[in-house]
């Protein structure tokens, strides 16, 4: 996307009638963020309903988990560097019916492997969907109002944490785990549909290539807030994948306090979803390094007033509000260093944060199986999110030394 032609649909969404048309499309991408919101999280719900229906044990089809992360990985730079000529409304709209036809081969599974393999295929076009949603969002807007377009993307994935996740779950326990997939098929289809009508056709960048693309993966800054987001963001997930047995064991609640606390962080991060737009219009750098600081000092707070019910449930909501502003101003910074490669720096966001899930809960893992209690991944998660905070002044230090003067 060129300056050239952010700055064209800026001034197009100047008038009144302008600012609608944007504001649906912007809701319309949102939707799909809901969808893939909805398919990645609803699987830990019906987790036990999924491994009756499959024949295994929980922990086993807890793989499956593993196989959605890595698709997400694995296909965010592949589907972006593939896609980057076609124009973009079809590009998002290919994705979000991607996405659609993985819930149906979910939903459709039978046997671990069956269920594996859809899993992945569910993935990858996650971190895509989102690259090329928030790139659309942006070329519809103004430059000082581009992190409040991107944020209002990806605020889909954030109220799915407290609506789509919860619903879904409620609906697979109640009419068979498969219903919850086929569900987000049909919202994947409806979304389909309206984009075609709310987005505005933009043709794709014919001079680019799957190695010119790449190529962005070879920028220090972009390894910098790769890493950064990859090691800081684990984290949070390092508390997050714990939370169930830190309400019940440390904060000494029966099992159906764990919804309320799952509610909390939900509310976080749709309240941080809108926050994070407007600290990204003010500043992306400082959002950033305090984003970092506040994360690591909630998870030492964690870490030391887990056991006070009222001081948790208010903590892990303020991890979900920050968890929110990290992701989101991570995804700008990509953008902004990826230089040509907006979108592929876009969807590495995803990439890194999937990454960041994996290594939070292993990492988690190993301070509890060492005999430290469910309060010690919030510590190991505050290390994190300070390694992250350092690896990212490192990249602003690196960035100042290469600026002209």
């Amino acid at each position: 996307m060129t300056s050239t032609e952010v700055t064209s649909a800026g001034r197009a969404a100047d008038g009144t009638a302008g600012a609608r048309h944007v504001a649906l499309a912007i809701t319309v991408l949102a939707l799909g963020g809901f969808a893939i919101g909805t398919t990645e999280f609803v699987t830990m719900g019906l987790l036990p309903e999924i491994a009756r229906g499959i024949h295994e044990s929980i922990p086993t089809t807890g793989h499956v988990i593993t196989a959605y992360a890595f698709g997400v990985v694995v296909g965010a730079p592949v589907i972006v560097s593939l896609g980057a000529r076609l124009p973009r409304r079809e590009l998002v709209v290919a994705l979000v019916l991607a996405v659609g036809l993985g819930n149906a081969a979910t939903a459709l599974a039978h046997g671990y492997w069956q269920m594996m393999a859809a899993r992945f295929v569910a993935g990858l076009p996650h971190g895509a969907y989102f690259g090329v949603a928030s790139l659309i969002a942006a070329s519809l807007v103004s430059p000082e109002r581009k992190g409040r377009a991107v944020s209002g993307v990806m605020l889909g994935l954030s109220v799915a944490t407290v609506v789509g996740v919860p619903a879904s779950t409620w609906l697979g326990q109640d009419l068979g785990w498969r219903s919850a997939y086929w569900t987000v098929l049909a919202i994947t289809l409806l979304t389909g549909v309206l984009l075609l009508f709310a987005v505005p056709h933009t043709p794709g960048n014919r001079d680019a290539t799957v190695v010119a693309e790449l190529q962005a993966l070879r920028k220090p800054q972009v390894l910098y807030a790769v890493t950064a987001g990859m090691v800081g963001f684990g984290g949070l997930f390092a508390m997050y994948s714990y939370v169930a047995p830190l309400v019940t064991h440390e904060a000494g609640l029966a099992r159906s306090a764990i919804p309320w606390f799952l509610l909390a962080f939900g509310i976080g991060s749709v309240f941080g979803s809108w926050l994070a737009g407007r600290l990204a219009d003010w500043d992306v750098e400082r959002a950033l390094v305090g984003g970092f600081v506040c994360v690591a000092a909630a998870l030492v707070l964690i870490w030391l007033a887990g056991g006070v019910p009222a001081a948790l449930w208010v903590l892990v909501l303020l991890v979900g509000v920050l968890g929110s502003v990290l992701a989101i101003n991570l995804q700008l910074r990509l953008m902004h260093v990826a230089g040509d490669a907006q979108m592929l720096g876009a969807a590495l966001n995803h990439s890194a944060l999937n990454v960041a899930n994996g290594l939070g809960a292993w990492l988690g893992s190993i301070a509890i199986a060492t005999g430290h209690g469910y309060r010690a991944p919030s510590l190991v998660g505050a290390g994190l999110a300070v390694v992250g905070l350092v690896v990212f002044l490192a990249a602003l230090r690196a960035q100042r030394a290469t600026s002209p003067a």
